[in-house]
C-alpha cells in the first residue's frame, strides 16, 4: 500500500510557521563556567522539560479548554480532564539512512543505489525483520536513493504501508558549529532547508496521541543530515552540533519517546549487523 504525501512549498512553510508560533520554548542554553552556580532545573530556560515533552500538540494542559471550567472547579475535575489527554503509549522511532548511491550523477533522479547500496538495504531489511516487531508504517523521503532503499527494505516487512514525504528530503538544516571547510552551502539553503527539516522534526517527533493504546514502531527512511539534526533536537542538544555525528549507509538510529514526553536514544547509526566489507559512509 503506497500513499503519497508530497508537500508544496507553501504547505511546508505553513506547517513550519504554525509549529514555530505555538512552540513554548526555543531556548538554546549557552555553556557556563564550572565555577558558576547551577540554576534550579525549572529556572534554566523557563521550562523544566524537553522540547517534545512540552510540545503544544501533546502537552495535556495545552489541550484542555480552561474557559469551560466551572467558576469553582475542584482539583479532581481538572485532573480528570487532563487524564483524558495524557499519552499512554510509547513511540519507537527507527531512523534509517539510505544506502550507498551514485553520488556523481548530475541529476537527482539518476542518483540511484550502487550494487553495494542494494546489498546494504537488504541487510538493513533483514535486521529490522529479525527484531520481531510489529511495525506500523514506513515514512520515507521522496528522493530517489531513499525510495529505492525503502523498496528493498519493505520486501522484508510485508504489509507495512509506505508513505512518501518531501519533508524528509536531504538539505542543510542549520549552519554547523564549528564550521567546516569542505562543506559550505549557499546561505539561502539554511533558510529553505532548515525550515522544512525543523517542520519534519516537529511533525514526526512527539509523544503518542492520547487515543493510542499500544506502543508503536515506526520507520523513517531518509538522509544523514536530517537524521543527525533530528537526534540533536530530540535530545535537546545544541542543533548546531549535528555535523559532529557520523552515520553509515543503511544504519539504524532508534529513538524512544515515552508517554511523559521524555526521549531516549537507544542506538545511533548502528551497522553492527553488516559485515565490515559492506560498510560505507558516502
Amino acid at each position: 500500500m503506497l500513499e503519497s504525501s508530497r508537500a508544496s512549498s507553501s504547505e511546508i512553510s505553513s506547517l513550519f510557521l504554525r509549529s514555530q508560533a505555538s512552540c513554548i520554548c526555543a531556548c538554546r542554553s549557552q555553556m557556563s563556567s564550572l565555577a558558576q552556580p547551577q540554576l534550579p532545573r525549572d529556572r534554566q530556560c523557563g521550562i523544566s522539560a524537553w522540547p517534545c515533552y512540552r510540545h503544544p500538540r501533546r502537552e495535556p494542559l495545552s489541550l484542555v479548554n480552561l474557559r469551560k471550567r466551572s467558576l469553582e472547579p475542584g482539583e479532581e475535575e481538572l485532573a480528570s480532564r487532563l487524564d483524558h489527554y495524557k499519552a499512554k503509549a510509547t513511540r519507537h522511532i527507527f531512523l534509517i539512512r539510505h544506502s550507498q548511491y551514485h553520488v556523481d550523477a548530475s541529476l537527482e533522479k539518476d542518483r540511484t543505489l550502487t550494487p553495494l547500496g542494494r546489498e546494504q538495504a537488504e541487510l538493513t531489511g533483514l535486521r529490522l525483520a529479525s527484531l520481531g516487531l510489529k511495525f506500523n508504517k514506513i515514512v520515507h523521503s521522496s528522493m530517489t536513493r531513499a525510495i529505492e532503499t525503502t523498496d528493498i527494505i519493505s520486501k522484508h516487512l510485508p504489509g507495512v504501508c509506505k508513505v512518501s514525504t518531501d519533508l524528509l528530503r536531504e538539505g542543510a538544516p542549520i549552519e554547523p558549529d564549528p564550521p567546516v571547510s569542505h562543506w559550505k552551502p549557499e546561505a539561502v539553503q539554511y533558510y529553505e532547508d532548515g525550515a522544512r527539516i525543523e517542520a519534519a522534526f516537529r511533525n514526526y517527533i512527539h509523544r503518542a496521541d492520547a487515543k493510542q493504546q499500544e506502543d508503536s514502531y515506526e520507520i523513517f527512511i531518509c538522509h544523514a543530515n536530517v537524521i543527525r539534526y533530528i537526534v540533536c533536537r530530540a535530545l535537546q542538544f545544541p542543533p548546531e552540533g549535528w555535523l559532529r555525528l557520523s552515520l553509515n549507509n543503511g544504519s539504524i538510529t532508534h529513538l524512544v519517546v515515552r508517554p511523559d514526553g521524555r526521549v531516549a536514544l537507544r542506538t545511533l547509526g548502528d551497522t553492527g549487523f553488516m559485515p565490515p566489507d559492506k560498510i560505507s559512509r558516502s
